[in-house]
């Protein structure tokens, strides 16, 4: 088969410098990879002048592919060429161009040259699969770069801070980590085992000690750290590790704040709408009072200890975060199989109201809490539009082009889940993110369809 290719062109409201800059940042490869693929960065040297490498696996099926590509044709501002050294094609070129369109805007072009790898009749068959692929991956990836780019531009300019995210890890603590990085801020680790290098500071949280000098020059510290509270049926022994792994983070940082010579300016500490309990259709916003199961205590507490921050001249944001939409993992993640199986349903009677909100708002969200002095204290971080479940259900069906007709009783998931069952899966809590819109924040996904089409790279 001859060489195909593929290009394609989005404007851009920022000055082209600026994009261009984007690219070249430390965050930039891993906010460029979409979320329903399974991509591991392995190594990368060199930014994307000439000469440098970058080496990513991803999984295919079953199977685990690596690709390695060089970065060539370097002109700043305005290009760069990764070529593929190895790699599952028999070859893959890719130029990255920007060029202005106006003092304030550009264009931003991906064009690819690529030739598959066997025989004639192998190359027949895949090649309509890849040019798909091409074309899915790139709509996506120009429409990230652009709200990317666009939303943050609101804030005018933003000197570049020194962040401190404990919890960083896991599903939000990465996708957080890369998007900061792409807009110019530098981002340090806590991390339980020895440090490696600059970018990161050892801790123990469950013994209090923390590195003496990790508070040191940070502007802001987020804190996402706390045992999975879907991790397993709510034993006493999992009971006190999701209470205990959330209090001692949490102190051990304010503790460490409190030691801090030169302190910080805000304190960003997770929470969740858990803390307001099962309310059926009662509408919340973050004045709504906390509930009285486990989860909501557990949060009460949480916050708590966030809140001493307050004492040290510290501002203290606690993000109230409702489900996490992302094919990555979480609930999303959890359901997609089976859904993809034609297995989903409404989960109980469906009538309990879901407080979602995407994974792209919660790192906007977080964002602008650190940016924004008027947000302080509670801050619920969920889509303006809450869902029932046979709504969200069904949704997530149509988008998947899969039937859901299969309900899952609330007796099965009380047998199998126990407590945790009432207190997340048929909990209703209606929540509202009334602090984030009244200062100002603009959701990228306020409807659920969107949320779900973008997330899982489909079409609306």
């Amino acid at each position: 088969m001859s060489v195909q290719t593929f290009s394609l062109t989005t404007r851009i409201a920022r000055p082209a410098p600026d994009v261009f800059a984007w690219h070249e940042r430390p965050g930039a490869l891993a906010r460029l990879c979409p979320p329903w693929e399974r991509v591991e960065l392995v190594a990368a040297t060199g930014g994307v002048r000439d000469g440098a490498r970058v080496t990513v696996r991803n999984k295919f099926g079953p199977f685990w592919q690596q690709w390695e590509v060089e970065h060539r044709d370097y002109i700043p501002g305005v290009q760069f060429r990764d070529v593929q050294v190895s790699g599952p094609f028999a070859r893959w070129e890719h130029l990255h161009r920007i060029a202005p369109d106006g003092a304030d805007a550009c264009t931003l072009t991906d064009e690819i040259s690529y030739r598959l790898p066997g025989g004639p009749l192998g190359q027949w068959a895949a090649g309509r699969f890849v040019a798909g692929k091409l074309a899915q991956l790139f709509a996506w990836r120009h429409a990230t770069t652009k709200a990317d780019l666009e939303s943050t531009a609101r804030y005018g300019a933003v000197a570049a801070r020194r962040i401190l995210i404990a919890g960083g890890s896991g599903l939000v603590g990465r996708a957080l980590e890369a998007f900061l990085q792409t807009q110019g801020h530098r981002v340090v680790r806590l991390v339980r085992r020895p440090a490696r290098g600059d970018s990161e500071r050892t801790w123990n949280p469950s013994a209090g000690s923390i590195d003496p000098v990790a508070l040191d020059g940070i502007d802001a510290v987020v804190n996402l750290a706390g045992e999975s509270i879907a991790a397993g049926r709510w034993s006493a022994a999992r009971r006190d590790a999701i209470l205990r792994s959330r209090i001692d983070a949490t102190r051990t940082l304010v503790a460490a704040i409190a030691r801090a010579a030169v302190k910080p300016a805000v304190l960003l500490n997770a929470s969740a709408v858990g803390i307001y309990g099962d309310c059926g259709d009662t509408i919340l916003p973050e004045a709504g009072a906390p509930g009285g199961d486990f989860l909501s205590e557990v949060c009460r507490v949480w916050e708590a200890e966030a809140q001493r921050a307050a004492d040290q001249g510290v501002r203290p944001v606690l993000l109230r975060f409702g489900v996490v939409l992302t094919p990555a993992g979480g609930a999303l993640g959890k359901l997609l199989p089976l859904f993809n199986a034609g297995l989903g349903g409404r989960v109980g009677r469906g009538t309990q109201w879901m407080s979602w909100v995407s994974c792209d708002d919660v790192v906007g969200a977080i964002y602008h809490a650190l940016l924004e002095p008027r947000c302080r204290g509670p801050l619920n971080v969920v889509a303006p539009e809450p869902v029932t479940n046979s709504e969200f259900t069904q949704t997530l069906a149509r988008t998947l082009h899969r039937p859901a007709v299969l309900p899952v009783p609330a007796i099965v998931l009380r047998a199998v889940f126990g407590e945790m069952a009432d207190a997340t899966l048929l909990a209703s809590t209606r929540v509202v993110p009334a602090a984030l819109l009244a200062t100002g924040y603009r959701f990228r996904h306020p409807q659920l369809a969107a949320a779900l089409a973008d997330g899982l790279g489909r079409q609306l």
